[in-house]
């Protein structure tokens, strides 16, 4: 990370109040980047708010599909950078409801997109998608240069964003590119459908965790710090290289785990190997298996992940005791407090 180029430097974080929006917020904060944030809802339980960084940001009420609000938004804070992560990034959600999935992640990203290209076209973007882009696939590792065959709602709506974010790129000479990462984890994920946060928080209530699929589903993970380095790092080649314009990288460890070998790491690390998971076999709609290779970055970022796959679990677990500590912590002593007269 080069802590010369994020100083003062005004970046725009959409879906900061995301997870990885969460951690973004934090690490431009302390690299002294001036950093304006879209916050759609309240989001109490996030990291932008549950640990003050909302306190010290410009932030900016409204819908990503809301092109004025974001033309006004980006030219008023004059935005050198773009870090676009606000998404639908359910794929249960993506099946229920693909509409407003596409809505959200296709129609937002062209929107933000086309403000760019009026409001301060020579700003970076980097886009955020998924290895869920790529569609289901008999050629693994994914490489860059596959083809984009989403088939499910979620899966689509990727494959539509990053066509999108290249046509911007190609058509106007916008410095945009497009990270596809893995399954990120980390602490501070409080959505408990995601594989690790529900595991590690079924396995410290000593409760079984219950795996949706068949536990032979192949995914790709990458810690939340990883992926908030590599964010940096193609934010930082996109200005001093604009040929970067219009590509997509893969960042990922490389490892082709499946999710019963991920679950079972988990519980050897937690010390609860006695708690042997529930497996319902009802996940539909999934790609089966998925992992990426990451050359390219490697090749042309200098990128390569800090963290291996048990030191970033330790790390995560070790978050999650402690944030479900405080929290019994806090409804004791709600229960504790004299009732107001």
């Amino acid at each position: 990370m080069n802590a010369a180029f994020w100083r003062d430097r005004p970046v725009l974080v959409t879906g900061a109040s995301g997870f990885l929006g969460g951690w973004m917020v934090r690490a431009l904060l302390e690299a002294s980047a001036d950093v304006v944030v879209l916050v759609r809802d309240g989001a109490p339980r996030s990291m932008l708010v549950r640990d003050g960084l909302i306190d010290r940001v410009q932030v900016v009420h409204g819908e990503l599909v809301d092109g004025a609000l974001m033309r006004r938004t980006l030219s008023e804070y004059g935005i050198a950078t773009v870090f676009h992560l606000a998404a639908q990034s359910q794929v249960r959600v993506a099946k229920a409801d693909p509409v407003g999935t596409l809505e959200a992640n296709v129609r937002g990203t062209w929107t933000l997109l086309d403000a760019t290209r009026v409001a301060c076209p020579a700003a970076e973007v980097v886009v955020a998608s998924s290895d869920k882009a790529y569609g289901s696939s008999t050629r693994l590792p994914y490489r860059e240069d596959h083809a984009l065959e989403g088939r499910y709602p979620y899966d689509v709506s990727k494959s539509c964003a990053d066509l999108i974010s290249t046509m911007y790129a190609m058509s106007y000479g916008m410095r945009v590119a497009i990270t596809r990462c893995g399954n990120l984890y980390g602490g501070g994920d409080l959505n408990f459908d995601r594989s690790i946060p529900g595991l590690v928080r079924s396995t410290l209530r000593g409760e079984p965790f219950i795996i949706r699929s068949d536990g032979r589903y192949v995914r790709d993970f990458l810690y939340v710090k990883d992926a908030v380095y590599a964010y940096f790092a193609l934010a930082e080649q996109l200005a001093a290289d604009p040929s970067l314009a219009g590509e997509a990288f893969n960042f990922s460890i490389e490892a082709r785990l499946t999710v019963l070998e991920i679950v079972g790491l988990v519980l050897k690390l937690m010390g609860r190997t006695d708690l042997a998971p529930v497996i319902q076999n009802t996940a539909s709609a999934e790609i089966r298996e998925q992992y990426m290779a990451s050359v390219k970055a490697r090749e042309r970022l200098g990128w390569r992940p800090e963290f291996g796959l048990e030191r970033g679990l330790l790390e995560t677990i070790e978050w999650y005791r402690s944030f479900f500590a405080a929290e019994a912590l806090d409804e004791t002593v709600l229960e504790l407090a004299p009732a107001s007269a």
